[in-house]
């Protein structure tokens, strides 16, 4: 290796570690430049995410009507019977579904039965007075003046419109205790769901007093009671969104109508019926929950509705809806 060669070497190393020091001072520079630059890239993207947000949570809790005061609400057939008796078969359990004229309960016949073959009899034998005092009758109005008199005739008239009446007050007392036959069989005037049975096989049940509840299956609806300030911007016809208490499921609906009377304390009466008014007044004034009801369209499968459960519900105004029914 030459002179010159051996001078040269040195110098190209020593050139070619101040690049590589070079290269390495200005490498971490750049990497910071970067970092700052994603990082002001996500501050904007969140600020941009949270003002959406934001702009979505206004118009969810502030210009959409909603409210977590919400009740699922079913009608509640009564049954008591028509008839007194013992009770000899009682076909169903609580909380089972029944279909329309379906068995609730059976009540001892034996006393109606007998009853019926009464009034049956009791017909009978009032159609064959009527027949006989209408032929009595008859034979009298074919007599002259000289085997019988006016009066006479008059009177038989009279018995044979008098046996008539009978008959069909026993015909009538026959359809009543029919009546009362049947309705010893009490059935189901709805599809629903048989609740709180407290009745048992062997009770004395008596006329008039309830002894089977049944809630419509056909009849759920939502309350949902809204504050007074918000009732100018729900209207009937507006879809509605309703979320059970622990469900998942959103149920949809539309809001049937908006009830027009509320209780009012102040307006009760006393013992003299005038009204009763509260002498202290709060400086917090409250707004007064209206319920508004809430029609179901659907329920989602595996949806148990229940009378009385909890619910959330939110109204979606249309644009341009009429105003509230005055």
């Amino acid at each position: 290796m030459s002179e010159v060669e051996a001078k040269s070497r040195p110098e190209t190393i020593e050139a070619s570690r101040n690049i590589v020091w070079s290269r390495d001072r200005t490498a971490p520079a750049r990497s910071g430049w970067g970092w700052r630059i994603l990082a002001m890239s996500i501050t904007a993207a969140a600020v941009v995410l949270a003002a959406v947000l934001g702009r979505a949570m206004w118009n969810t809790y502030m210009e959409a009507p909603w409210t977590r005061d919400g009740t699922v609400r079913a009608y509640v057939v009564t049954m008591a019977p028509e008839v007194s008796g013992r009770v000899i078969a009682l076909p169903v359990t609580d909380n089972q579904f029944v279909h329309k004229d379906d068995p609730l309960m059976v009540i001892d016949p034996t006393n109606y039965a007998i009853a019926v073959r009464l009034d049956e009899a009791a017909v009978e034998q009032a159609q064959a007075n009527m027949q006989n005092a209408e032929r009595e009758s008859r034979r009298r109005d074919e007599l002259s003046n000289l085997s019988v008199s006016t009066e006479q005739q008059q009177i038989y008239a009279t018995q044979a419109v008098a046996a008539e009446a009978q008959y069909q007050e026993a015909l009538a007392n026959l359809d009543q205790a029919r009546i009362n036959l049947q309705r010893t069989v009490i059935r189901s005037p709805i599809n629903g769901w048989v609740t709180n049975l407290l009745a048992q096989r062997g009770d004395y049940a008596t006329e008039g007093q309830n002894v089977v509840s049944l809630v419509d299956a056909d009849s759920f609806w939502v309350d949902g009671y809204f504050e007074e300030s918000s009732l100018d911007t729900i209207h009937a016809g507006d879809p509605a969104e309703i979320k059970l208490m622990g469900r998942r499921q959103i149920l949809h609906g539309q809001v049937d109508s908006i009830a027009r009377a509320i209780n009012v304390a102040n307006a009760q009466p006393n013992g003299q019926g005038v009204a009763t008014v509260n002498p202290i007044f709060t400086w917090v004034r409250l707004a007064q929950r209206i319920p508004v009801r809430v029609h179901i369209d659907s329920v989602p499968n595996g949806t148990a509705l229940v009378a009385g459960m909890t619910a959330t519900v939110q109204i979606d105004p249309i644009a341009g809806s009429p105003a509230p029914l005055r």
